[in-house]
């Protein structure tokens, strides 16, 4: 069924708002894939802070056009965005894991807010190596592991001699 011009017009305005808060956008071709995984795939987003929304690549590139931003070439299929409101590198991670459960879902690429303000683009490869990567608590993690190890294992052998005097008094005189 063909979009009437007043619901075009509203499916850009919502794409622009969309793009005005965004800190970074993941573009997929979702051809395929069933309505369940996609509403199970909506939800994943929605609980990080994320967005997963299908467009027309016309309405897309109307609505790019509109904020001055360069749409990506390549964009085959049928498209969707997945928007990363808080932590940009979010929807890198869900897509791709999403993508490894269904594999009729491919990434094409992603754009990603620079600190100067421009988008920088990233072909689907390097999408995938980012989402490949720890997360910041993964990383803080690891570190946190790292500093407490030589901490554990020094306690372990203080404990150790203290372990090997108890057994040796108690050997000398029995507990009874």
């Amino acid at each position: 069924m063909a979009l009437t011009k007043e619901k075009k017009q509203k499916v850009v305005k919502d794409l622009e708002e969309k793009i005005e808060k965004q800190k970074s956008m993941v573009f997929a071709d979702f051809s395929g894939v069933k309505v369940k995984d996609l509403s199970e795939l909506r939800k994943e987003m929605r609980n990080k802070d994320c967005e997963f929304k299908a467009a027309k690549k016309t309405l897309l590139k109307v609505a790019f056009d509109n904020k001055k931003i360069e749409v990506p070439q390549g964009l085959e299929g049928e498209i969707a965005v997945g928007f990363g409101y808080k932590d940009p590198f979010a929807p890198f991670k869900i897509l791709n894991d999403f993508s490894k459960r269904n594999e009729v879902l491919k990434i094409l690429g992603a754009m990603v807010m620079s600190p100067s303000g421009s988008m920088d683009f990233f072909e689907s490869e390097k999408v995938i190596t980012i989402a490949e990567l720890p997360t910041k608590d993964e990383l803080i993690a690891k570190m946190i592991w790292s500093l407490k190890s030589p901490l554990s294992g020094f306690v372990n052998v203080l404990q150790g001699n203290l372990r090997g005097l108890v057994l040796v008094l108690s050997q000398i005189n029995p507990v009874k």
